[in-house]
């Protein structure tokens, strides 16, 4: 290994170090973006590779804008709210009722919406069902975070990872489904049984009714607009075809339906766009890029290679083990991106690849630093002047993450059998 590959490393290992830690309060992507640019000045990679490897993030790009354009303008026109409040009204009174209600809006949402979605902007949402309904909010809430990671690849548009780990390669809707779904189905609902338990204690308090907010036009459209997109979506990955583009052009659709029916200018909902996010992944791609090129990534998917041809299911299950652990120390969009060049350099076949990519959506609920989801609803909590430390959520994640995880790999598994 030459001087330049070590640097090249230390500035990957520094760079991702930062995009977690975020020292100084700097945003994530500003670190991202340096370490990509800082690779590239120490000619650990060519600055023609850098530019292909920020063309390959363009369609996570488009489907991240695209995502939350539809989010945000659910949110403004008061969709997530309605749906919040509607969910308090089925409860009738119950709080066990109540949380399995918000549970599965969360599960829905982020299976037709993405998992940022869910705690982007259904997170304030059962805030305000809870604190309208009179009982402790950190039951309900910790359900968003949890479905929005366990809920993530019941589709493949639940999670922008998806898109990540089948770079090039995403399977068509029916292939999907047949590999996946009763997986994320399992881990949907052990990690509802799990969480419900621990949360035993604060779901006592009985909810009172809160009083059901009107949907406006503009929130009908919305949710004509967000329905529209769903069956749009599933149908381009029924064809196998790509999703970025797709859901772009339904986010501008849809803002722009809604801005012509309330007269109402889209520009403010962009002020709350995470635009961030796009020198993030494009950044990531970057670092990941330099790695497989130096053959680290070849070298670890030739290796899992070797031990697939022995033994497909016992090498796929400690890999997706090793996966989720590994997303809760570098978090899920680096590992996943490098969990997608090993399994291409290594050629490694759909049951490693789906081990891989439930480690990359279910094992980010074991800690705050898991998933960009789980940060994201982090700072929702924040705005809203509630604060839930890292031990905190290790001590619930300890609790609810394995069962479930170790669930969705077994269903996985015996599907292959």
């Amino acid at each position: 290994m030459t001087a330049t590959d070590v640097t090249g490393l230390t500035m990957a290992a520094l760079a991702t170090a930062g995009v977690i830690l975020r020292p100084f309060g700097w945003p994530d992507w500003v670190f991202a973006a340096v370490g990509a640019v800082a690779v590239v000045c120490a000619d650990a990679l060519p600055p023609s590779a850098a530019m292909a490897a920020v063309g390959d993030a363009r369609e996570v790009c488009f489907f991240l804008v695209g995502m939350m354009l539809l989010a945000e303008v659910a949110g403004r026109e008061g969709l997530f709210d309605y749906l919040a409040a509607h969910a308090v009204r089925m409860a009738s009174g119950s709080a066990q009722r109540l949380f399995l209600m918000l549970y599965l809006v969360g599960a829905g949402v982020t299976a037709f919406l993405s998992n940022d979605t869910t705690v982007v902007v259904l997170t304030p949402a059962v805030f305000a069902a809870a604190r309208h309904a009179k009982v402790p909010p950190m039951p309900y809430l910790f359900g968003c975070a949890i479905v929005a990671n366990a809920a993530s690849f019941v589709l493949p548009i639940s999670n922008p990872a998806n898109l990540v780990i089948y770079h090039g390669a995403l399977p068509d809707l029916e292939e999907w489904l047949a590999r996946l779904f009763l997986p994320a189905l399992a881990a949907i609902l052990v990690s509802y049984l799990a969480l419900r338990r621990v949360m035993q204690r604060e779901l006592e308090a009985q909810p009172s009714n809160a009083e059901m907010p009107a949907l406006s036009c503009g929130g009908r459209i919305a949710a004509a607009g967000l329905g529209l997109s769903a069956v749009l979506l599933l149908s381009v990955s029924g064809l196998g075809g790509d999703l970025g583009l797709p859901t772009l052009g339904a986010g501008i659709a849809v803002v722009s339906a809604v801005a012509l029916a309330t007269r109402r200018s889209p520009m403010p909902l962009l002020g709350h766009i995470a635009w961030g996010v796009l020198p993030l992944v494009a950044g990531l791609f970057v670092l990941v890029d330099m790695l497989d090129r130096q053959g680290v990534l070849t070298d670890l998917g030739r290796w899992l290679g070797q031990m697939s041809a022995m033994s497909p299911q016992v090498a796929a299950g400690l890999t997706g083990l090793a996966v989720g652990v590994a997303t809760n120390l570098a978090n899920n969009l680096p590992v996943g991106l490098a969990s997608a060049a090993v399994a291409t350099a290594g050629g490694l076949g759909d049951l490693m690849r789906d081990c891989m990519l439930i480690g990359v959506d279910l094992g980010p609920n074991l800690s705050v630093t898991g998933s960009l989801a789980t940060l994201l609803w982090l700072a929702a909590l924040r705005r809203a002047g509630l604060g839930v430390t890292a031990g905190q959520f290790l001590r619930i994640g300890l609790r609810v993450m394995p069962p479930a995880f170790l669930a969705a790999l077994f269903v996985r598994l015996c599907l292959q059998a």
